[in-house]
């Protein structure tokens, strides 16, 4: 049995290296970093991808092996491209990304290839935005996500515009978005993001038209707010001071899959084991994970695991 299983793109993430005019290579995309995520938190973890039959391709694969997750649909293709990410720094340090090749195809699967039966044996399947974008990868992901809600699994999905993958239509975006909610349980949106489904204001009207059961708004180093059941769940981040920040890239996914992970361990299997108990525990377990992760570089790297999270809670404790 898997707990968490992830469908999406992948990228290499090329990050300016310690010596001059050297890189590291990250294995990246928010669906790869919550798969890992959640094995650093002691769960069985897969994803869904194929990657193109190339050096970088057998790097993502290899990388998500030596972490611990499984490649579900290992195959090589000529088909998909694998998307490279070079990074730099700008004068003020901030980090911008140049997209290679062509971004999104490297999920290039068939909905045949999806097994109801592993699904059948899965607790939670996450899936991303750029998923959705075009091609098999757009109807595989709609057609897992459907099944794993008909099978009565919980389903997530993380709201990631990236004009890179929409061509900057990010109304497509948001009406791609909104016709998959019905299949969604669990909804991450950054502040940044959430006018693509109406803004705040409309999330009571959203939730009961989706029968969504929860939507967290990520607000950076402010914690996160938690709709649900018709109130919310405002939680305080973990501050970290600007000067110790080391790299905020993979926070939110760092903060998803820790959050994602502590349902689970609570118990949660279902949308409706899911109570205000929960969702407090683990949106202090998330907002800790990120917090962790932007004192490290790198995404992968920077990911933290349940006894770091767990050190961090007995020192500081619960805000």
């Amino acid at each position: 049995m898997y707990d968490v299983v992830s469908i999406g793109e992948m990228v290499i993430d090329f990050l300016p290296g310690q010596e001059k005019g050297s890189y590291i290579r990250n294995a990246g995309g928010a669906p790869a970093n919550v798969a890992i995520a959640a094995v650093r938190n002691g769960l069985k973890s897969g994803i869904y991808c194929k990657v193109g039959a190339d050096d970088f391709g057998r790097f993502l694969l290899n990388t998500l092996k030596e972490e611990g997750v499984e490649a579900l649909c290992p195959r090589m293709t000529d088909k998909a491209i694998t998307t490279m990410a070079f990074v730099s720094l700008d004068e003020n340090g901030e980090r911008s990304f140049t997209f290679s090749r062509k971004p999104g195809a490297d999920m290039m699967l068939e909905s045949s290839e999806i097994s109801r039966d592993l699904l059948l044996d899965t607790k939670l399947v996450h899936g991303g935005s750029f998923s959705l974008s075009e091609g098999n990868a757009r109807e595989a992901t709609i057609y897992t996500l459907k099944t794993a809600h008909g099978l009565g699994k919980l389903v997530s999905f993380d709201i990631n515009y990236r004009n890179v993958a929409w061509k900057d239509d990010r109304d497509r975006c948001a009406r791609e978005v909104m016709g998959i909610l019905p299949y969604v349980d669990l909804l991450k949106v950054s502040d940044e993001e959430i006018d693509m489904i109406g803004g705040r204001t409309a999330i009571p009207q959203l939730m009961k038209d989706k029968q969504l059961t929860v939507i967290v708004e990520t607000l950076g180093a402010d914690g996160a707010e938690c709709f649900f059941n018709g109130g919310s769940i405002r939680h305080p981040g973990y501050g970290v001071e600007k000067d110790k920040i080391a790299d905020t890239t993979g926070a939110g996914d760092a903060f998803w899959g820790g959050f994602l992970s502590r349902l689970l361990i609570l118990g949660a299997a279902k949308a409706e084991d899911i109570g205000e108990g929960y969702l407090k525990d683990a949106l202090d377990y998330g907002n800790i994970s990120g917090s962790l992760c932007v004192r490290a570089k790198g995404a992968i790297s920077s990911l933290p695991n349940r006894a770091e999270i767990e050190a961090f809670r007995k020192e500081f404790g619960k805000l």
